[in-house]
């Protein structure tokens, strides 16, 4: 059988509507007050995605307690978003509104049909409704998503946060939105973990298990007029964060300072942490999390600069087949992607707690698809694996594609290692082992989800088409020794910088492939770890035949 995987929380159940009771009191041309009697749990906002922004301050007892931003619905009524009215503890709300819009366009104010529509009610319906939701990726109830965020294992459970837009399913209102698993395939979302602040919106970070105090601590980008770093500490295994009274704890005059990532460094028994600043990455030191050295910087003259660097990670790893390790510096860039926008690069060294040194002047990519960003990995994770997940979009169109109730899924769970090829060292990324427990019985027809493992026998193409002519076709060149994904006849009308040919090198000769189908992804790797590719597809209809010519193919469907 088929599954979504995410549990939806259990209050989030249906849709119950009491209109607010008051007409809105108009203020000017781009300025309403609408005052709500607090009756339910939430007040349920019409979103109208074609809008722009419409800012809307929340008032209790004369104070602001929370701001955000909402696509305000003026004639048509796209999905519904839940604000929490309940939790301010109070009878009566103000909602001071200001709308951007051009009246040209939009009428007048007092005729917009949010006035209308809006609605409390102490459920909220998270019933999919979408039929490029993927099966088996995690994706949120609702709402947008981008960069995981924070990821780490304790007491069994994964724990993903993620860049999220509870108010929209468009990029606005970060917050740390927050999931977790015990087998990094079903994925139950939980409460918001980390909301905006006086300090600004909440952008990327990451979270340590400090195992001498018990606790989390979560770094991130607090970005409000500028960009500084902060920290929050959770007591109860990042279910809940308390802020660090002294934030900010690193601050800078550069104006892209963002997206923390600290781990433990046992080579030097201190903390380590790496900041993406500008078109460089810098590295700090710390004993005990809160006071930080500056150390380096590494970045001029290595890799792709063809955007702003962000989201880095940094880890020793085993090099396969020798009792050597070296270390790797994830940089995520965009633009500048092999294909255009944003992408994964990675760096491999060494790395003294002090200063990273790469060995390559060659810009190197995790995956060479155009859908796989923001890549990051767990933190404290079991037997000293380094498991990865990327954003599986592209900003490039990320905003546009055709879903609405939600935007963006994780990329399924690889294992990332080093291994050896003509005397350098590369990436290695393998499908993590976890994805074994989906595969459901061989078949021969082709299902809307599923895993192909093929084996080849030199060059290889394999073809998925569909009834009306839609196709991604897949090619593993043995003599040119690449891999390549064109879906350039795959459903693209919503951007024209989605369709595209991604070419990959295979670094030796790839003798099986693996490839996992969803209902809007195609991922494919080299078995042994190679070669990765991760491509959005969103056919008008699901593909239902599979030409193989080269090679031969087992279609396993997902259980």
């Amino acid at each position: 059988m088929k599954r979504l995987i995410v549990t939806m929380m259990t209050l989030m159940l249906a849709l119950t509507g009491v209109s607010a009771q008051e007409k809105p009191q108009v203020l000017g041309k781009s300025h309403a007050m609408q005052r709500v009697e607090v009756k339910s749990k939430y007040l349920l906002l019409p979103v109208q995605e074609r809008e722009d922004n419409a800012n809307i301050r929340v008032l209790a007892d004369g104070k602001e307690v929370q701001s955000l931003n909402v696509r305000l619905a003026v004639d048509k009524v796209d999905y519904y978003v839940p604000l929490d009215i309940n939790r301010f503890g109070k009878k009566e709300l103000l909602l001071d509104i200001t709308f951007y819009g051009d009246r040209r366009f939009t009428g007048a104010m007092k005729d917009f049909l949010c006035w209308k529509d809006m609605k409390q009610g102490d459920t909220f319906d998270t019933t999919n409704r979408e039929k490029f939701r993927p099966a088996y990726h995690h994706t949120p109830a609702y709402g947008w998503m981008n960069d995981p965020n924070g990821m780490f294992y304790k007491d069994g459970v994964y724990h993903l946060y993620y860049q999220y837009n509870p108010y929209g399913s468009m990029w606005e209102n970060m917050t740390w939105g927050h999931s977790t698993s015990k087998d990094l395939i079903h994925w139950e979302a939980q409460p918001l973990a980390i909301e905006p602040d006086a300090l600004g919106a909440i952008f990327s970070g990451s979270c340590v298990v400090d195992k001498k105090n018990d606790q989390v601590v979560a770094f991130y980008t607090s970005a409000g007029k500028a960009q500084v770093q902060s920290m929050a500490i959770s007591k109860d295994n990042g279910a809940t964060f308390e802020k660090y009274a002294g934030n900010p704890v690193l601050v800078s005059t550069e104006e892209d300072f963002r997206d923390p990532k600290a781990f433990w460094n046992p080579d030097i028994q201190k903390w380590n942490l790496v900041l993406a600043v500008g078109q460089e990455m810098r590295f700090y030191s710390s004993s005990n999390l809160k006071d930080w050295t500056y150390e380096s910087s590494f970045g001029q003259g290595y890799g792709c600069h063809d955007g702003v660097w962000e989201c880095p990670d940094l880890m020793k790893m085993p090099i396969r087949g020798t009792d050597k390790q070296k270390w790797m510096l994830i940089c995520n860039i965009n633009p500048g992607g092999p294909f255009g926008g944003s992408a994964t690069q990675y760096f491999i060294g060494e790395f003294d707690g002090h200063k990273f040194t790469c060995e390559h002047k060659d810009t190197r990519w995790m995956d060479y698809g155009k859908d796989h960003y923001a890549t990051v990995t767990f933190d404290n994770a079991p037997d000293g694996r380094k498991i990865a997940l990327a954003w599986m979009s592209n900003w490039q169109y990320a905003n546009q594609v055709p879903t609405k109730q939600f935007r963006s899924a994780n990329s399924v769970p690889r294992d990332l290692d080093l291994f050896e090829h003509n005397g350098q060292t590369y990436c290695g990324v393998t499908p993590s082992k976890e994805l074994n427990a989906l595969r459901g019985k061989a078949v021969s027809k082709l299902p809307k989800t599923c895993e192909i493992v093929v084996d080849v026998k030199g060059s290889t193409e394999m073809v998925l088409s569909n009834s009306i002519g839609e196709q991604v076709v897949m090619k593993y060149d043995a003599a040119k020794q690449t891999f390549s994904m064109d879906r350039t006849r795959s459903y693209a009308s919503f951007s024209e910088a989605f369709p595209v040919v991604t070419v990959a090198p295979t670094y030796g000769d790839i003798k099986q492939l693996r490839i996992f189908i969803d209902n809007c992804s195609i991922e494919a790797f080299d078995a042994e770890g190679k070669m990765a590719m991760t491509n959005l597809v969103f056919p008008n209809e699901p593909y239902q035949n599979l030409k193989v010519t080269g090679g031969k193919a087992t279609i396993y469907e997902i259980k």
